[in-house]
């Protein structure tokens, strides 16, 4: 696997002065980057399940996980705030995949109890995600429901009166077999497809959990299979009212799908700085890689790509921080672009650096590895097309039926560059 250079802030460019960020996001900027570059290379990587527990228990001893858990239990910010998990996840996945999922989980797993958790479980939970002392996870995706979610098949039934039984399987969880705690949604039957499934939080040694496969993929990281057979849940673990578990699905995914687009920036902008490196030293044809044309419209395209996904990240994150209920647009948007363009520049640095490109160890072969599952987790690419075409239809659609040319004006005008 490839090192952690000390890379220092420069590899963000002029990101951080533009006017989407305020001095509190910089001051974080410059911490976590500091701590990335003298903590990362020193931590372990043979053993995936190891190394994922080091990185979490060192990311809550270094308070960056503050940042996953608001302030009233520990937390940061005394709400999340999209930009600062966006300006994680790009710092730590430019210089490690693992410990970017590592900070990521902790917010993906803990997400839903912030947003609906009960008093009592919030003040249970979310202090040791914060310290780095409980490991999370969240629990959505079944075989047969991935991104068809009204097809869940998991259920939950009453069980007296005071609890309930879970039954079923989870396939693709992140930090399977190694999490303290699964966010859990299953169905409760309050109403057809989606409108009747809840979210439990669900301990990991409550009897009738299991883990029944682990997952091997390309970029490794803890993935896993549970099963839930006759698994009692206390009711008091249940996460917001009954039938509220695809909004609060949805509600979490609109707050750290935009920061998915924040990793795969991070792995874009660590693919160019390796191809500008190379360009530079590598000599051929009496001068540098970088002197022929096809490199430098290579660069411009990679260069290009790099600052579109940044704006659209960027963007995303703001709306929501500047209190909009929901940026599901926005945040589709920005995991669309944000993803698909760092295939491309990933791919292109590979190309670029020849051989070396795919041997074992070179840190662009690491991040060509790292960047194929951010398509499809928290939404494939195609699944953030829909989401993005209804919502544009639908915003015309009320558009012309109130006799306007723009539904949404304030969209129009509202932005950090004129406010």
């Amino acid at each position: 696997m490839g090192s952690a250079p000390r890379l220092g802030l420069d590899i963000l460019g002029d990101t951080l002065d533009w006017p989407f960020f305020e001095d509190r996001h910089r001051r974080f900027a410059l911490e976590l980057t500091t701590w990335a570059d003298a903590t990362l290379a020193g931590l372990p990587h043979a053993d995936v399940d190891a190394a994922c527990r080091a990185r979490v228990a060192a990311l809550g001893e270094g308070g960056f996980l503050r940042a996953a858990v608001p302030e009233t239990y520990g937390g940061l910010n005394p709400t999340l705030d999209v930009r600062t998990l966006c300006l994680a996840r790009e710092i730590l996945g430019s210089r490690d995949g693992l410990t970017d999922f590592a900070f990521a989980m902790q917010g993906l797993g803990s997400g839903a109890i912030t947003i609906a958790g009960s008093e009592t479980l919030k003040a249970r939970i979310l202090p040791g995600v914060c310290e780095g002392v409980r490991i999370a996870a969240f629990a959505l995706s079944e075989k047969e429901a991935g991104s068809d979610v009204a097809a869940m098949a998991t259920t939950a039934s009453p069980d007296g009166d005071t609890h309930v039984r879970i039954d079923g399987e989870k396939s693709w969880i992140s930090n399977g077999g190694i999490a303290d705690h699964y966010v859990v949604f299953a169905r409760t039957g309050e109403a057809p497809g989606a409108r009747g499934l809840s979210a439990f939080l669900v301990e990991a040694d409550t009897p009738g959990l299991s883990i029944t496969e682990r997952i091997e993929v390309i970029a490794p990281h803890p993935l896993a299979t549970l099963r839930f057979d006759g698994c009692r849940v206390p009711l008091e673990n249940r996460i917001g009212g009954p039938g509220d578990g695809f909004k609060i699905a949805m509600a979490t995914l609109d707050i750290f799908r935009s920061t998915v687009g924040a990793a795969a920036l991070g792995f874009a902008r660590r693919a160019l700085h390796e191809t500008l490196a190379h360009a530079n030293g590598r000599k051929l044809f009496g001068g540098t890689l970088g002197d022929l044309q096809l490199s430098q419209a290579a660069i411009a395209d990679s260069a290009a790509e790099v600052d579109a996904a940044a704006l659209l990240v960027y963007r995303a994150a703001w709306t929501k921080d500047r209190g909009a209920p929901r940026v599901t647009r926005e945040a589709a948007l920005a995991k669309l672009v944000a993803t698909e363009n760092a295939q491309r520049v990933i791919d292109r640095a590979v190309q670029i650096h020849g051989g070396l490109g795919v041997t074992r160890g070179v840190k662009v072969e690491e991040l060509y590895r790292e960047i194929r599952a951010l398509r499809i987790y928290e939404g494939a690419s195609e699944v953030q097309k829909v989401v993005i075409a209804r919502d544009l239809l639908k915003t015309h659609a009320a558009g012309a039926r109130a006799g306007q040319v723009a539904a949404q004006p304030d969209r129009i005008t509202r932005s950090p560059f004129n406010d």
